[in-house]
């Protein structure tokens, strides 16, 4: 298999050199940026397979670098590096299409760990079934099953459960369950969401009230812990 390449853009010069030096030792190419402009371009050029992406840089910030890249339709995962506690931004950065964020300071073990958690998804196709907990969602059939007997679901139902279990861990904020689910439907609201996660979570959790699937992820949305 050919080596992934890394693009991690950060204008802190010490925090770039630490994680270009943790991705090429855990077997990573990388690319670097230390300014949005040199960014952006190094992101449009459509070589990389992961981009870590500060929120504030000189010249063009990540969250107008995440804009560009996804209007391009570029689709590599994109890991935002936030201020700790700035929900605000996490919200937005998701809306952009960012697929996750870590808060400063961070571990960068966890972030490794996340990387390559979007970078093995990403190698893999689409599965006839996603198995989590105790079910199996049967993707051409459009099938839940759990201990072996079928679970009704709505198309609807259906469909929000398969954009969480494309997507495991991944942060995934109300108004991006909406648009991938409902589109354009403007009688469904960010209320709407929260009662299918409350159906879902009838039928696929172990224990509904202690929720361990389908995470509540405060003032952002919902994460799908599903592997």
């Amino acid at each position: 298999m050919a080596t992934e390449t890394i693009l991690i853009i950060e204008d802190d010069p010490t925090m770039l050199r630490v994680l270009k030096d943790n991705f090429e030792y855990t077997g990573f190419a990388v690319k670097t940026a230390d300014d949005g402009e040199r960014g952006l371009h190094a992101a449009l050029a459509g070589t990389v397979d992961l981009i870590v992406l500060d929120i504030m840089l000189p010249g063009i910030n990540g969250y107008e670098i995440c804009r560009r890249v996804r209007q391009e339709g570029l689709d590599m995962p994109i890991i935002m590096l936030t201020a700790k506690g700035q929900e605000s931004d996490i919200v937005l950065g998701l809306n952009l299409g960012a697929d996750d964020y870590v808060t400063k300071p961070f571990s960068t073990k966890e972030l490794l760990a996340r990387a390559e958690a979007f970078l093995r998804r990403r190698r893999q196709k689409e599965p006839e079934a996603y198995r989590f907990g105790r079910c199996e969602l049967h993707m051409a059939s459009r099938r839940l099953v759990r201990d072996g007997a079928e679970v009704p679901l709505t198309p609807k139902e259906f469909d929000l459960l398969a954009l969480f279990a494309r997507h495991p861990g991944r942060a995934l904020t109300r108004d991006e369950i909406l648009r991938s689910v409902w589109g354009d439907d403007l009688l469904v609201t960010t209320r709407s969401v929260d009662r299918f996660i409350n159906t879902l979570r009838n039928k696929i959790e172990p224990d509904p009230k202690r929720a361990t699937l389908i995470r509540t992820i405060r003032n952002v949305g919902y994460r799908f812990e599903g592997e």
